[in-house]
């Protein structure tokens, strides 16, 4: 399990990473929002622990932010703030639990196992706005209309909305789609991707955003 811990207090950070850490948890620190908004996009983060109040962006811009570009990774919104109008907004914003200071490590934890588990693992459905992805059948349908996608074309998209709004780099693309394989033209990526494109051009909220020199991320936008 990978967590991003983002709280202004570096000593908060320390603590929960030392104690996530002992407990075979892979963490990774930030202290303000926009450091935080970086780390959480990466694709193999699990669940983040998000702080309230922070400087630049707050906790709850940054999970609203998470949220607009498609970005389902669990969150645990902690603060040191407990009424109940703060728990609402935190949840309204996107958050999946909360938190309140000072708190027990231990149910730290098992929170952020709780939150884990929420998703149902034989679901083979995976939904990213108006696009909806069969797993099992290797089925798309784009705005309630089923589309045909070719196998490369399949497999990349499946790797965009399984990084859940997070960038996906061409180097995972590739290992993700062409499993190793070398013999391949420089120019394939592009190829597929544009095709790709092509195919989601009828959703109403979901677009391909090329990141240049770093990846791609599947984003929900509003048009």
């Amino acid at each position: 399990m990978h967590v991003v811990v983002v709280d202004d207090e570096p000593r908060m950070v320390e603590l929960i990473t030392g104690y996530l850490t002992e407990n075979d948890v892979q963490v990774t620190g930030a202290h303000d929002g926009t450091s935080a908004l970086f780390a959480a996009r990466q694709a193999d983060v699990d669940a983040v622990v998000l702080d309230l109040m922070l400087p630049g962006m707050s906790g709850t811009e940054v999970c609203q932010q998470l949220r607009r570009e498609g970005n389902d990774v669990p969150i645990l919104m902690l603060t040191a703030r407990g009424t109940v109008a703060e728990r609402v907004a935190g949840l309204e914003a996107g958050a999946d639990d909360y938190l309140v200071k000072p708190f027990a490590l231990e149910e730290l934890h098992a929170r952020l196992r709780a939150i884990g588990r929420r998703r149902d693992p034989e679901d083979t459905r995976l939904t990213v706005g108006d696009v909806v992805m069969d797993e099992g059948d290797r089925r798309v349908w784009v705005h309630e209309e089923e589309v045909n996608l070719s196998r490369r074309e399949f497999d990349m998209l499946h790797s965009l909305m399984s990084a859940r709004g997070r960038v996906v780099s061409r180097d995972r693309l590739y290992d993700d789609v062409w499993d190793f394989e070398v013999d391949i033209s420089s120019n394939a990526m592009d190829v597929h991707m544009s095709r790709l494109r092509r195919a989601l051009a009828a959703s109403d909220q979901v677009t391909i955003r090329t990141l240049r020199g770093v990846g791609y991320r599947l984003e929900i936008t509003t048009r």
